[in-house]
């Protein structure tokens, strides 16, 4: 009888672990609309409390004169730019790439992504610092400037972009959470910020009891002291351990890949805000000839803009995370009925109160001005283009939903389809004596272009080696996969 030699256990050939799985959640396998929602209504508490900053500076800017109210509007594109572009486009990147990371299971890649995310945030901070500093006289005047409302505008700059590193910063580090599902956190902190600035702004602008009114610099001063303060809070939570990623900044070694990884998707998604900004600033620019009145009005109405897409902008966002993680694993079906969703969502959230500010002018208007020429701008700019506001809901959600699928490339180009139609109409209009009320119509129409176009995009893009054509058609379902 042969012997058979017994082989030591450790020597035996045993089957090689499975590849790591990320762990089952909400936002990998839960209800996509009851899991949207959940991580929508931070972002909608914080960013409507961001909103009452907005309205807040320019009500007590609006009792520094007139002359401030439409420095403001002009000042308005250059910081929403900085904010949007730090927050929705790269931040958003961010998010997209740990997203991604950790739904494929990956959670040390999703360190290394934050890492470098930083190093991405203090180099565009320095670069707007700079820009703005040397240039943003000339930009300023350019966009009509003239007189005391130019000085009053270039005060602010000086101001706000001398410190422009911390709002990238700041977002930056909010898009590394957001990543990882954690809107909470960075919401909490949006109404920390909304909050001082509100007191400090209001405080050093128009100077209360011993502190002297320094004007729109004391306004700026504010925004930034807020934002170091929750730069500070935010950055113990993250380096504390507390947070599902940890940024890798000890001994880290800069990879290309990284970079690449994020900037893929961050790169092209900042011509959004861009062109975005561009396409404001030509429009002010076109508005601005009509005089300070017209100007001043049509920044008031600008303002309702800002409020509700940052509505739009919560539900995008919060659709980032679960679009990326199930891109990650490879779950194309459910992320786009998470984008479908978000979508549907941000229409019916932006639409609403855009329609009844359009019907009650007044509900808006009387918080920022008595007077009565600004106030028959804004009703009638109200009543014109509020209508329209869903479709620019609309298209953010679909910019933020190709961001968690990094395939951003059509959401921008809708944009640069929105301004070239803006630029050549309104050459047009400029050349034929066309009334202000002309130039509300063309703002009302860019904005239904931009939805349509920005939906279409997300149809024909896929976002799945595997995906059919079948399964890139909107499918409103609110179960998971």
């Amino acid at each position: 009888m042969t012997e058979v030699a017994e082989i030591p256990v450790d020597e035996q050939e045993l089957p090689l672990p499975p590849s790591p799985r990320p762990a089952r959640s909400a936002l990998t396998d839960g209800p996509i609309l009851r899991t949207l929602l959940s991580l929508a209504w931070p972002n909608v508490v914080a960013l409507s409390a961001g909103t009452c900053v907005v309205i807040a500076e320019t009500s007590y800017i609006g009792r520094l004169g007139v002359e401030a109210l439409a420095a403001m509007a002009l000042v308005f594109p250059t910081v929403i730019l900085t904010m949007t572009m730090s927050g929705g486009a790269m931040g958003g990147a961010v998010a997209s790439a740990i997203a991604r990371a950790l739904g494929a299971g990956d959670r040390d890649r999703a360190g290394t992504l934050a890492a470098h995310a930083l190093l991405i945030g203090i180099t565009f901070g320095l670069v707007f610092m700079l820009g703005m500093l040397f240039f943003g006289p000339q930009v300023l005047t350019m966009l009509g400037g003239r007189g005391d409302v130019l000085a009053h505008a270039i005060a602010y700059t000086q101001v706000f972009f001398g410190g422009a590193v911390l709002p990238w910063t700041l977002n930056t580090m909010a898009g590394v959470l957001r990543g990882t599902g954690n809107m909470k956190l960075p919401s909490l902190l949006i109404l920390n910020s909304a909050v001082w600035q509100i007191v400090l702004g209001g405080t050093l602008g128009l100077g209360l009891g011993p502190v002297p009114q320094l004007g729109m610099r004391g306004v700026a001063a504010g925004a930034l002291t807020a934002y170091s303060m929750n730069i500070c809070i935010m950055g113990w939570y993250l380096f504390s351990g507390r947070a599902r990623v940890v940024p890798k900044l000890r001994g880290l070694r800069v990879q290309w890949a990284m970079f690449f990884d994020i900037l893929k998707v961050g790169a092209i998604a900042c011509f959004s805000p861009l062109q975005s900004v561009l396409t404001i600033s030509i429009f002010t620019h076109m508005l601005a000839k009509f005089g300070t009145a017209i100007l001043a009005g049509y920044g008031i109405g600008a303002r309702l803009e800002f409020l509700l897409t940052s509505i739009a902008f919560s539900f995008g966002i919060a659709s980032v995370p679960m679009i990326g993680m199930a891109v990650g694993a490879g779950r194309i079906a459910r992320a786009r009925r998470i984008a479908w969703i978000a979508g549907a969502s941000a229409f019916v959230a932006v639409g609403t109160p855009a329609c009844l500010i359009a019907l009650f002018p007044d509900l808006w208007v009387n918080i920022f001005t008595d007077s009565a020429n600004v106030r028959a701008t804004s009703h009638q700019y109200l009543s014109t283009v509020a209508p329209f506001y869903a479709f620019i809901g609309l298209a953010s959600t679909m910019y933020f939903s190709s961001q968690g699928a990094a395939k951003v490339i059509g959401p921008v180009l809708a944009q640069t389809a929105r301004l070239i139609y803006i630029a050549t109409s309104g050459w047009w209009l400029s050349t034929h004596d066309a009334t202000a009320q002309n130039f509300f119509w063309l703002a009302a129409s860019s904005m239904v272009v931009l939805g349509l176009l920005s939906s279409s995009s997300v149809v024909l893009t896929r976002w799945g080696p595997r995906e059919t054509k079948s399964s890139v058609r909107p499918i409103l379902s609110v179960t998971a996969d």
